[in-house]
């Protein structure tokens, strides 16, 4: 981990725990102030939204084992406690709710807020809300336009999975391509490279992105940059709405195996305003995220939908 996301984390950790000593009843009290605030507003993209992470229609009840917003507690998992915490904690701290922290790539019995889920199937039961941000939110700046920067796929990571471990150990000595895995545990093997900064990996015209257990990190920074993002059809999406993502419109789809790399690597390598035109619907998609107050409105509203649907607002 860089210099530079320690201290981003260290901010926001400093910033989630000091939130902590105010007494929730100010945040019930801002809950309706907030909403007021947008009444008379065009939210038809809000709404679009809340529908998506929530796709629940039915009133559904939980079990004993939900959680009671009073007795939510800081656990081991302290991202996702904080971002989950900044949302149910403007509800009555009676109300329960059910969660699942980490990488969840099945999808629950009863409705459960997560970070991921399949993209495929009735994964209604999944409700999304924008967990461990600090990881997966590194939205970045990109001043060197994709003109100017090296005509080759880049692309590096860790593989604990067997289909990322495979294409990586295919590609890593391929020409065109500086991929290689930076496990230091792995230094000895063929397809290890160094680390390398998002800032150097920005040089590439192309960047891969490779899901791990659920969605790729790296996709949320490819794709507000000026770089051209090659990945296989996703599986996995979180708030991000990897699902709403299209093949030659967002992204260049890639064969699962990435064996047709270097033939999309030729072609855009020739074909520029092509390129181009994808990385700004790529710039498009990105830039709905970036509104502070209205993602708090998404996560308030798809919160609010939730408590409603089971019954205790």
């Amino acid at each position: 981990m860089n210099l530079f996301h320690k201290s981003r984390k260290l901010r926001y950790y400093s910033a989630g725990l000091l939130t902590l000593l105010a007494p929730d009843r100010l945040f019930r009290y801002r809950l309706e102030r907030i909403l007021a605030g947008y009444r008379g507003q065009a939210l038809d993209d809000v709404l679009d939204r809340v529908e998506y992470y929530n796709k629940c229609q039915s009133p559904f009840t939980l079990d004993v084992r939900a959680q009671r917003v009073a007795d939510f507690r800081y656990e081991r998992r302290g991202t996702y406690y904080l971002d989950t915490k900044s949302v149910v904690r403007h509800f009555d701290p009676e109300c329960r709710f059910a969660y699942r922290f980490g990488d969840v790539t099945r999808v629950p019995e009863v409705p459960t807020f997560v970070k991921s889920r399949p993209i495929d199937g009735d994964n209604a039961n999944a409700v999304l809300l924008k967990l461990n941000q600090i990881r997966h939110y590194n939205f970045v700046d990109d001043p060197q336009p994709f003109e100017r920067k090296r005509t080759a796929v880049v692309w590096r990571g860790k593989c604990f999975h067997d289909q990322r471990r495979a294409v990586i150990q295919r590609l890593h000595d391929t020409p065109g391509m500086d991929i290689g895995q930076t496990d230091p545990k792995r230094k000895a093997q063929a397809d290890y490279r160094p680390f390398m900064a998002i800032r150097d990996q920005l040089n590439y015209k192309f960047v891969l992105s490779l899901e791990g257990k659920d969605v790729a990190t790296n996709l949320k920074w490819i794709m507000a940059s000026n770089s051209l993002c090659f990945m296989p059809r996703p599986r996995f999406e979180t708030w991000f709405m990897e699902g709403r993502l299209e093949p030659w419109r967002h992204y260049v789809p890639l064969r699962d195996d990435c064996a047709d790399i270097e033939e999309k690597m030729d072609y855009y390598a020739t074909h520029t305003d092509e390129a181009l035109e994808i990385i700004a619907n790529a710039q498009r998609h990105v830039a709905q995220f970036k509104d502070r107050q209205r993602e708090r409105l998404v996560s308030l509203l798809v919160a609010r939908k939730y408590f409603e649907l089971s019954g205790q607002l």
